[in-house]
């Protein structure tokens, strides 16, 4: 046989019998949720239900914008209800330079004052909720290692199972987490649910109970957070998305602590 003909078998090969999902590896699998197109220059109204172990509920509403600027992506969100945090905004700017630490401030209109978010405060309560300030950034590849520990159907979805471990100590405490075990839907390389190993032995588990495709893109518009310490819930976060909308006309100005100050 010659080498093209070899070459022609090879292919032909490749397209009748594809290389199995178990030959990509953890780190390929990751890298390909964060190249996962999110779509640009979006709005979205948000709604944020935080549930105490009682179930009682307190709702916050919310209006978000987004925008890339090259690799990097900046966040804009301000709380419109109830009364007492009405005006509170949040600006982030996520870097996709390796080694940049991502930048967040959040405005509090009772003190008029604008606070940076520092990198040792990161893995704290975002608004009293299950997030933290880390969780609402895009995580660095290179600071997490990763295994792949199977397959789970999700929802009759397959999954790939991944651990991922900080790289240094420094990384685990900016996000709080010993480690994670991700679950990445195959057929689209979303994230659909998580759990994350915190350092006072709690637990935190991520749920995307609702996964919708708008203008060509996936996203999650319903998202739950739950916080468990000895298999009893402490507390529930979800967050709902609505009049999720791409392609929006956002001017560059708008991503500026001088906007984050002046509100909607």
């Amino acid at each position: 046989m010659t080498r093209l003909n070899a070459l022609v078998v090879a292919t032909l090969m490749l397209a009748l019998f594809p290389m199995p999902a178990a030959a990509i590896t953890a780190a390929e699998i990751m890298a390909r949720v964060a190249a996962r197109d999110d779509g640009d220059n979006s709005t979205a109204v948000m709604e944020m239900v935080l549930i105490d172990k009682s179930g009682h509920q307190r709702k916050r509403a919310i209006r978000s914008f987004s925008k890339d600027q090259g690799p990097d992506t900046q966040r804009l969100m301000f709380f419109e209800a109830p009364a007492d945090v009405r005006g509170t905004g949040f600006l982030t700017y996520d870097f996709g330079a390796p080694n940049k630490d991502d930048d967040q401030w959040v405005y509090l209109p009772e003190l008029r004052k604008t606070k940076r978010i520092a990198a040792s405060d990161k893995s704290g309560s975002f608004m009293g909720s299950d997030f933290s300030f880390a969780d609402m950034t895009g995580r660095e590849l290179a600071e997490w290692t990763y295994k792949l520990l199977g397959e789970k159907d999700v929802r009759a979805q397959t999954a790939w199972l991944i651990e991922a471990t900080p790289v240094s100590r420094a990384v685990r405490d900016r996000y709080g987490y010993e480690k994670s075990v991700v679950f990445v839907q195959q057929d689209n390389f979303m994230v659909v649910r998580a759990v994350h190993w915190l350092r006072d032995g709690r637990l935190k588990y991520l749920d995307v109970k609702e996964v919708r495709k708008i203008s060509g893109i996936w996203v999650g518009t319903e998202v739950e957070m739950r916080t468990v310490r000895n298999k009893k819930t402490e507390h529930r976060t979800i967050l709902r998305l609505r009049d999720v909308r791409f392609g929006q006309d956002l001017d560059d100005g708008m991503f500026t602590i001088r906007r984050l100050e002046q509100g909607l």
